[in-house]
């Protein structure tokens, strides 16, 4: 092939010299030649176009439910305005780029997480599946499977899809899994997931996709079983080889695993050719390249949409990414610049209309739409990094505290909630229509993941009581399990307030293994608030550890703590009702009116307590403007130092007595050999 390319490169320069052209001579039967020269260049032309294959990659990723754009309180159908995201503008994006690319074909491809976010994912346990059937209408063309696809259980999921067509949809949207395994009794399995698909592009290039979910991922996919995982490394190479077997031109991977697996994965496994990630939220503003593979993440919420230009040379077999010469951007903002496609928008305002039915149902009217405003504030309530106390944390827990004491008349000592549940910041509208305003959506968002035994949208507060020393193991258990897995394992409060060294956690891990080696001396001090409503710098006494003290958190984690407790019995808790007697779980669930008190619902009452201000709408007290030290960190040498010179001061010693027993015995033989 080499050898015929370099005669087609050839030949035009043979014809000219034959003419005479080059050497100066000119002739009048050279004329003749001219068509015969403008027909090989076009031919030669087609040769290299025909060796030259292009595509564009278009990926999503962590959509979380988010139909409409956010903050919704500053969205508006007709004026500019600041919020992000939203699928109709996700459409016209598409569609647009679609026909802009000519002959070359465009793929669009999901990784993960397209549900679990907003209120729009309370609707699934309502029986819609608004958003696979908004993304099937907008012309995706191959999903993979996140954590939070299983946010109701792998039952609810096979139905959410069954509902929207599938198997029989995977023909032209292909479900996408190679390292997830599914019970054959489960009714997910009548979905069809694929472990992957084979795209026979028009233009003759043959792209191989597979999914896959990392070990993170599913480690936090709360109700995922008895579905599992299989190594993901393994089910890569597996794939590459299959597809390689198959004759495809370019290997994609859908992976929900997050940048640093994805890393991982690229360098592991050869013949990836282009890696699409999501689940950390990550935005890659420029490729990842990673032993030849093209690593790109598009963050989350529909903020961006990434795009990948690509050039395959079947010569070579080389793939390039070509964006920057055709100058287009590898991440494009879905701001209000870009116009909303109608019929996507007259589908979302059909399930705005289902979601706002739901809302009134469950809060007896005090709600009826989900655009509506709940209060106003100055200022924003955020998160503004890992592994501290946030304001939006404050309020949350704050809420969860006393809205729980309203509701039962009982004084609630503590609120417990992890950073995984607090899914976004509250942020107040900028614009003449919603300036201060926080809308019921984006309050809900905040909070709104899960269900309960219920099957009801949101996690259920729970209710119960902890000994003194059991609320220490509580801060011990976010100290050492946030250290080792993550901020979404650290802990909010309200009720009390704590000093740590995240430093002493743990003694050391042990080398190779990465075992932890738990020390439970990360606490400093812990006291507890002994005032009323929301906490001052006064009215506080340390924590009575024979006392029992009244607890509020969600389901999720009074499920999930008591089984820290069981791999490390000093950290153990059980939860109990007033007078000491055990309860399980679904015991402690706070029911209202015959129905479970969501967390959700506790932030919505505490927004709408708040004294009226300027408008007639609750105010947000200024105290959440700032964080009110309830939670700090003090951080010295940590125990992992001191452990590891004592190993090595042991192992020094064990050495020179080693040493010195050689040196004797050495003596003794030549002693004796004397």
């Amino acid at each position: 092939m080499r050898n015929q390319l370099s005669i087609h490169l050839t030949a035009p320069a043979s014809i000219l010299r034959l003419t005479g052209f080059i050497s100066g001579k000119t002739h009048i039967k050279a004329l003749l030649f001219i068509p015969l020269l403008v027909l090989l260049l076009i031919l030669h032309s087609a040769v290299l176009n025909a060796q030259v294959k292009r595509v564009t990659l278009l990926n999503t990723t962590d959509e979380h439910s988010t139909l409409l754009p956010l903050p919704l309180t500053d969205y508006h159908p007709e004026l500019p305005d600041p919020s992000v995201g939203g699928f109709a503008r996700l459409a016209t994006l598409v569609r647009s780029i679609r026909e802009n690319a000519g002959n070359d074909p465009v793929l669009l491809m999901s990784g993960g997480d397209f549900i679990g976010g907003t209120p729009y994912a309370w609707l699934i346990l309502e029986g819609h599946s608004a958003e696979i059937e908004i993304m099937k209408r907008i012309g995706y063309d191959a999903l993979t499977i996140g954590n939070h696809e299983f946010d109701y259980g792998p039952e609810i999921l096979a139905g959410y899809l069954i509902d929207a067509g599938y198997p029989v949809y995977n023909d032209t949207m292909p479900l996408i899994s190679s390292n997830i395994s599914i019970p054959e009794e489960n009714r997910l399995m009548e979905a069809g997931i694929r472990e992957h698909h084979i795209f026979d592009l028009p233009n003759g290039l043959r792209i191989g996709v597979f999914g896959l979910m990392g070990r993170e991922a599913y480690s936090v996919a709360s109700y995922a079983g008895p579905v599992t995982v299989t190594d993901q490394h393994a089910a890569a190479a597996r794939q590459v080889e299959l597809l390689r077997n198959a004759g495809v031109d370019i290997i994609v991977a859908l992976t929900h695993s997050g940048i640093g697996e994805d890393r991982e994965l690229a360098a592991a496994v050869d013949g990836i050719d282009v890696i699409l990630g999501g689940h950390d939220h990550f935005l890659t503003h420029e490729p990842v390249r990673v032993n030849n593979t093209v690593i790109l993440h598009s963050g989350y919420y529909l903020s961006y949409l990434g795009r990948l230009d690509l050039e395959f040379d079947q010569e070579n077999g080389t793939l390039s990414v070509v964006n920057e010469r055709n100058s287009n951007p590898f991440l494009i903002p879905l701001d209000s610049t870009v116009p909303e496609d109608p019929d996507i928008l007259a589908m979302i305002d059909d399930y705005t209309d289902k979601l706002n039915i739901f809302v009134t149902e469950h809060t007896e009217g005090m709600f009826t739409d989900i655009e509506d405003p709940v209060f106003k504030s100055d200022f924003i309530l955020e998160k503004p990094g890992p592994f501290i106390e946030t304001t939006v944390g404050n309020f949350v827990t704050d809420a969860m505290r006393m809205e729980v004491a309203r509701m039962t008349g009982h004084r609630v000592d503590l609120a417990v909630q992890g950073n995984g549940v607090i899914r976004a910041d509250i942020i107040p509208g900028t614009m003449e229509w919603s300036e201060g305003q926080v809308s019921f959506f984006d309050l809900a968002t905040v909070a709104g993941l899960g269900s309960g035994p219920d099957q009801k949208a949101g996690y259920p507060l729970v209710s119960f009581w902890l000994t003194g020393r059991e609320i220490l193991n509580v801060l011990e258990i976010t100290s050492l399990l946030s250290q080792l897995m993550g901020d979404i394992y650290f802990f909010q409060v309200s009720g009390l307030r704590y000093t740590y060294d995240p430093g002493k956690a743990v003694w050391l891990r042990i080398p190779f293994a990465g075992i932890p080696v738990p020390a439970y001396r990360s606490v400093i001090s812990a006291e507890m608030y002994d005032g009323e409503g929301i906490q001052d710098d006064n009215n506080y006494v340390p924590v009575d550890q024979d006392r029992l003290y009244h607890v509020v958190t969600d389901h999720y984690l009074t499920s999930f703590l008591p089984m820290v407790g069981d791999i490390l019995p000093r950290l153990s808790l059980v939860a109990k009702d007033e007078y000491g007697n055990p309860l399980e779980p679904d015991e402690a669930i706070l029911v209202h009116d015959e129905k479970e008190f969501k967390v959700w619902e506790a932030l919505a009452l505490y927004g709408k307590s708040f004294e009226p201000g300027e408008g007639g709408l609750p105010q947000v007290p200024a105290y959440y403007a700032e964080t009110g030290g309830r939670i700090t960190s003090r951080e010295g040498v940590p125990l992992a130092v001191w452990s590891w010179t004592i190993v090595i001061v042991i192992l020094l010693i064990l050495s020179l007595l080693v040493r010195l027993v050689i040196i004797k015995i050495r003596a003794r033989i030549k002693h004796r050999q004397r």
